[in-house]
């Protein structure tokens, strides 16, 4: 029999240890800042923010909020972020992706200092996942090593499998299984018998942006399946994973929605609290 991993109540607990953190820094005199810049009108990215802002305010962060036109130059964006990385009310720094056509992404994450840098994006942080000495992880993987954690899901000498190599969750999620002794296998869409290497895995971690992409027949008995998709069929948000076929056949299963989702921003609240410590050597 299946299990849900509920991605709401493991956020809820993970955002409770910060506030109360973020509480007993506030008794010494230390305030905790994210910085949140968006650029356009974005509708998905909106709601992004705005649920960033609210999460923030909860917990007893400081929350800024630059909400920039579409027409703003990337030297306009650059020149915030370095005032912004100067500044030491904040302690995080997060600009919302996707940017407008004529900005460059990767010039602007690398504008923000790899300390500030909560979404582990920077070159840096990048490299210290690569060798295991890192303070930041991108939030998406680091919520789902939190569930795996949570759900005392053990790692070590598990045959892992990720779909997707994006730098943002395929990448650094392998990286993070490879570091709790987890034998990882990375797939995308060159691969070669997908459902083949699919089938051999204990820890099954979807990340392909496709609805529905990974049916029964990928689905190895008593496996636990990640879904970290997020799409929408006739207005419906669906995962990666088409569940009602797969559930039966894991010990334990993520939903979409109520699963990785919520996970993101309490991993991210979790980031900028590990900054504003660094940042006053605590």
């Amino acid at each position: 029999m299946y299990r849900i991993i509920d991605g709401k109540a493991i956020s809820a607990a993970v955002k409770e240890a910060v506030k109360t953190e973020v509480a007993q820094l506030k008794e010494k005199g230390i305030t905790t800042g994210l910085a949140v810049i968006i650029v356009g009108e974005d509708p998905a990215s909106k709601v992004y923010v705005s649920n960033k802002k609210k999460a923030c305010e909860a917990l007893g962060m400081i929350s800024r909020e630059y909400a920039l036109p579409e027409n703003t130059t990337e030297d306009e964006l650059i020149s915030l972020i370095e005032k912004l990385n100067s500044d030491k009310e904040i302690n995080g720094i997060l600009c919302q992706l996707p940017l407008p056509k004529h900005i460059n992404e990767k010039k602007v994450i690398d504008s923000i200092i790899p300390e500030k840098d909560v979404d582990a994006f920077h070159p840096q942080n990048v490299g210290k996942i690569m060798i295991g000495d890192y303070d930041f992880v991108p939030c998406t993987p680091a919520g789902i090593m939190e569930m795996l954690k949570y759900e005392n899901i053990d790692v070590s000498g598990k045959r892992c499998v990720v779909i997707g190599r994006s730098n943002i969750v395929g990448k650094p999620m392998a990286m993070l299984l490879l570091h709790k002794n987890g034998t990882v296998t990375v797939c995308h869409s060159k691969t070669e018998n997908l459902k083949e290497i699919c089938r051999e895995a204990d820890i099954l971690v979807a990340a392909v942006g496709r609805a529905n992409f990974v049916t029964a027949d990928m689905v190895k008995e008593g496996a636990v399946v990640i879904d970290v998709g997020m799409n929408r069929v006739d207005g419906k948000l669906c995962g990666d994973v088409d569940f009602d076929s797969v559930k039966d056949k894991t010990s334990a299963i993520t939903p979409v929605p109520g699963g990785v989702g919520p996970m993101t921003i309490a991993m991210l609240m979790k980031n900028t609290l590990t900054a504003a410590k660094k940042q006053n050597n605590i």
